[in-house]
């Protein structure tokens, strides 16, 4: 529950906080007091847009904060963990609004985006204004209203995933039968293209080998040169061969560290040298042996490579990336083929999807008809509690095309009405006038709240266009909602002021150069003469206290 709100600099608030307590608060104040600022400063605080008046004539900022009691609230709990803004037990949100604008958010002294103060606010706050009658003669909102009032969210959202499955089979079903003719001209050359590639059979890295295995077969009589001049430089000439005259020096430098030790390490380098050099000729001579000058071998290797060459400049790709470009053709083709074996098969998950949505629709139809006869019955109640003693409510149910898929279900709904005796249903706006719309949207209000577990209610000024035994039964509801949930009314009736189990006085203040509203709470002594006020008008009787003293003892 709301526990604290603190304004600072909001519109003609230069400063203003008041302690809420638990069950009906009511705030009454003269015309044009701002009877409605605390309520339009918390919606501000909850994500509501600021507009260009919020900062105050000569001021930089706006500040405005909130503290909520969340310690039985467990759906918030879980928010804020799962948010990472936990605090035990307590929740403070708290806006920032300057003057060019700028607006800053902050949950338990953690900066947000608007959009997680509004996610946040939803749930701790539920306000009612006095022209939400005006949406109750909306088909969308009147569907909202019986689906909250049957809990109904589980049943809407298996409706609407399979609508949104259906859709989406549907989007993809046209989108194949769309690109059918594009994608047989595809399927050609691809075809072609990885026939071509199959038949040449490249496999993964082929290519270097072949490559290398061609310019050596290319080079055969320079190799077998190189090697032979190689091999009569390193050894086979006796007397100036590398390996001959390497050996000469190791035998000279063992000799030379048998008469001084410190040249003994040089003479095993040099005998090192000499084995190196004659594991060189070893290999050197078994290379020369193996050079092959098969030239079928050459052909078939010069064929191969020359083909893929080839190919690689047909398919515009590097000789070595060849193999790589056939596996991504031969994917392109399959991904082709499935998407013809697709659509083979979306049309029996389309049907699926829809008698899976169907039956949903069904399930929620059902719900539905049962609340709408409940909600019927206690609307007409209130209704006629409400000084409409004829009037009769209704809920209708129209089924509509079983082919046609929606998000919301199979039927429309419609809220219907008799005002008099003898007269037919018909759609509430036809048949009710502003005042009735207002008592019956107020009625809907009150029978919903038992359904939602905002902890908070505020009516802002709902109770306009009503007088008399209508006002104290409206004013009895509310205070009976107060027994459970926290309700905050924004008034102008006695019969609804006197109701609360606390009541906040708004009064707007001039020394002729600044003006500025305070909201102050008011004692027993002081409810008596507002509510006397309210019943006389500024001329106060004692009559009219007393009167008041009576509504308020009631």
């Amino acid at each position: 529950m709301l526990t604290n709100l603190a304004i600072k600099n909001f519109a003609i608030v230069s400063f203003v906080e008041i302690d809420w307590h638990r069950g009906m608060t009511t705030i009454t104040g003269e015309t044009g007091a701002g009877k409605s600022i605390a309520i339009d400063a918390l919606g501000l605080c909850l994500g509501d847009r600021a507009t260009t008046n919020t900062v105050r004539a000569g001021c930089d900022k706006t500040e405005i904060s909130a503290s909520f009691d969340i310690g039985k609230l467990t759906a918030v709990q879980k928010w804020l963990k799962h948010c990472e803004l936990e605090q035990d037990g307590e929740c403070i949100i708290r806006r920032v609004i300057s003057k060019e604008g700028r607006s800053k958010g902050f949950i338990n002294g953690n900066p947000v985006p608007l959009a997680q103060l509004k996610q946040l606010g939803e749930k701790l706050i539920n306000i009612h204004g006095q022209h939400d009658h005006q949406l109750l003669l909306k088909a969308s909102e009147q569907r909202q209203l019986l689906d909250a009032f049957a809990s109904n969210q589980p049943q809407l959202e298996k409706v609407q995933n399979y609508y949104h499955q259906y859709r989406s089979l549907t989007q993809e079903k046209q989108q194949l039968l769309a690109s059918v003719e594009q994608r047989q001209a595809q399927l050609q050359l691809l075809q072609y293209q990885v026939n071509e590639l199959d038949e040449f059979g490249l496999q993964a890295d082929e290519f270097e080998q072949l490559e290398n295995d061609f310019k050596r077969h290319a080079n055969t009589q320079q190799l077998l040169q190189l090697s032979s001049s190689c091999l009569q430089q390193l050894a086979e000439n006796e007397q100036f061969s590398a390996l001959s005259l390497t050996q000469q020096c190791a035998e000279q430098m063992s000799q030379l560290s048998a008469l001084d030790s410190q040249a003994a390490a040089i003479a095993e380098l040099l005998n090192d040298a000499r084995i190196a050099l004659e594991e060189a000729k070893n290999d050197l001579s078994y290379y020369q042996q193996n050079i092959d000058i098969d030239p079928e071998t050459y052909a078939l290797i010069e064929t191969r490579y020359n083909t893929a060459m080839q190919l690689a400049r047909k398919h515009q790709v590097m000789p070595e990336n060849l193999f790589e470009h056939h596996c991504q053709l031969k994917h392109e083709l399959n991904s082709i083929n499935s998407d013809d074996s697709r659509l083979e098969f979306i049309d029996n998950e389309l049907t699926q999807c829809h008698e899976q949505y169907q039956q949903a629709c069904r399930a929620l139809s059902q719900k539905r008809i049962k609340a709408g006869k409940q909600l019927a019955l206690q609307i007409s109640k209130s209704m006629q509690q409400l000084n409409m003693e004829n009037a009769r409510f209704d809920v209708a149910i129209r089924p509509v095309d079983d082919d046609k898929v929606q998000p919301y279900g199979n039927e429309q709904i419609e809220f219907v009405a008799s005002m008099n005796p003898g007269q037919p249903l018909e759609p509430i706006h036809k048949v009710a006038s502003g005042g009735e719309l207002s008592r019956i949207s107020l009625a809907i209000q009150v029978i919903l709240s038992s359904k939602v577990i905002t902890p908070t209610l505020i009516f802002d000024e709902v109770d306009v266009g009503i007088s008399g035994p209508t006002a104290a039964m409206v004013g009895k509801q509310l205070q009976a909602l107060g027994a459970s949930t926290q309700v905050i009314c924004v008034t102008h009736l006695p019969q609804v002021a006197s109701r609360g189990h606390q009541q906040l006085f708004v009064a707007k203040l001039s020394d002729g150069k600044h003006t500025e509203t305070k909201v102050n709470q008011l004692d027993r002594g002081q409810r008596e003469r507002e509510i006397a006020r309210l019943l006389a008008g500024d001329v106060i009787t004692e009559h009219s206290i007393a009167n008041a003293r009576e509504l308020l003892t009631a």
